[in-house]
C-alpha cells in the first residue's frame, strides 16, 4: 500500500508551468496565450524565453478563445490560460462554437478549478466546468492529481490534435505520481489492486483515494484504487475490469455530483454491468469562501468521505 509517497507538496499549476517551459523548448509551434495571470498560470518563463510566442490577451477571455483558435489555421498550437471560472462558463459560447464545433487545436487550460480555488468564493469556484466540457462533441477533458501528472498531460497534449480541456488547482498538493510514469490520453492508471472495492478518483482526490484505501486496508478491506486523469474519452475498459472483481464502486471527485466523474461511471454501469456506486462530490451546491482545508472537509471530499461511501456500498452488493 506504500507504493505511491508525497515526494513533497507542489501546487499543480507549477506543473503545468514547467510543462510549458519545456514545450516552449522542443515544439516551436506551442504559443500561449493568457488572460491578464500570468503569475497565477506560471508563465512566466515561457514569456520570457519566447516573447515572440506569448500573447497577453488582458481581462478578455472570449477573444482569447477566438484568437486561438484563428492561430490554428497557421498551423499553430495554442495553449490558453485563465482561471477554470473563465475558461470555461465565461466563454462557453466562443468554444462552442469556434473550437468544438470547428474541430480547432486549441488547448484549454485552466487553473483554480473547484472549492480549492480557496478564500475567492463561491464566484470563481467552477464546480461545472467538467459537465459543460464533456458535453461538447469532439472534446478532450482531463483532470490531473498533481504536479508530475500535470507536467506530463500538458507535454501529452501537444501531441494530440484536437480540441482540449485541462483543468489543474492553485493549492499545494501532495506530489506522488513518479515523473517518469507514462501519460497516456484515455488510459487510466490502475494505483492499488484491491478486490473488496473499487475507488475512481481524478485531480485532488486522487490522493485522498490512497489515503482511504490505507485505512481500509487496516480494516481488513481491500480497495482498489484507479486514478482517472482522463474524463473524456473515458477507459470503460479499466472501470469494467476493475468492478467484475470487486462488485461495487466509489467515485470521487472535486465536482458537483451533476456531469463530473461520477456520471460517466454510472452510465458505463449501467450500459454494460449494473453495479452499485456511491458518489464522493459537491451536492448541487455552490462553494463559499474559506481555506482549502475547511472547504474539502464542510463538502465532504476527502479520505473520511471515501471510506464512508466504501462502507456503504460494500453493504449494497
Amino acid at each position: 500500500m506504500k507504493k505511491y509517497e508525497n515526494t513533497g507538496s507542489k501546487d499543480t499549476r507549477s506543473g503545468f508551468g514547467a510543462g510549458m517551459t519545456e514545450l516552449g523548448q522542443k515544439n516551436q509551434n506551442v504559443v500561449a496565450l493568457c488572460a491578464d495571470l500570468i503569475g497565477s498560470l506560471k508563465f512566466d518563463d515561457f514569456k520570457k524565453n519566447h516573447p515572440e510566442r506569448f500573447f497577453q490577451i488582458g481581462i478578455a477571455e472570449a477573444n482569447m478563445i477566438g484568437i486561438a483558435a484563428g492561430l490554428t489555421i497557421g498551423g499553430k498550437i495554442p495553449f490558453t490560460g485563465t482561471f477554470a471560472n473563465f475558461s470555461t462558463g465565461r466563454v462557453y459560447d466562443q468554444i462552442r462554437q469556434s473550437v468544438a464545433y470547428s474541430d480547432k487545436n486549441v488547448k484549454i487550460c485552466a487553473s483554480h478549478a473547484g472549492l480549492t480555488l480557496g478564500e475567492d468564493g463561491a464566484t470563481h469556484q467552477i464546480l461545472e466546468d467538467i459537465g459543460l466540457m464533456k458535453m461538447l462533441p469532439g472534446m478532450t477533458v482531463i483532470n490531473t492529481c498533481d504536479y508530475n501528472q500535470t507536467k506530463a498531460a500538458t507535454l501529452a497534449l501537444a501531441d494530440h490534435h484536437g480540441p482540449a480541456y485541462l483543468r489543474f488547482g492553485r493549492p499545494v498538493v501532495p506530489n506522488f505520481m513518479p515523473a517518469d510514469e507514462p501519460f497516456v490520453i484515455g488510459k487510466a492508471i490502475l494505483l492499488n489492486e484491491g478486490n473488496d472495492v473499487t475507488i475512481i478518483a481524478t485531480g485532488h482526490l486522487v490522493w485522498e483515494a490512497l489515503l482511504a484505501a490505507e485505512e481500509l486496508e487496516k480494516q481488513g478491506i481491500s480497495a482498489e484504487v484507479i486514478n482517472i486523469h482522463t474524463i473524456k474519452p473515458l477507459d470503460e475498459e479499466a472501470i469494467l475490469k476493475s468492478v467484475a472483481k470487486t462488485g461495487c464502486v466509489v467515485t470521487a471527485e472535486e465536482h458537483n455530483i451533476l456531469g463530473g466523474l461520477g456520471e460517466s461511471v454510472a452510465r458505463t454501469l449501467s450500459l454494460n454491468t449494473p453495479t452499485p456506486q456511491e458518489f464522493v462530490a459537491t451536492n448541487d451546491t455552490f462553494g463559499e469562501s474559506g481555506t482549502p482545508e475547511q472547504l474539502m472537509e464542510k463538502y465532504g471530499l476527502n479520505s473520511t468521505a471515501i471510506i464512508e461511501k466504501s462502507l456503504k456500498v460494500m453493504a449494497r452488493k
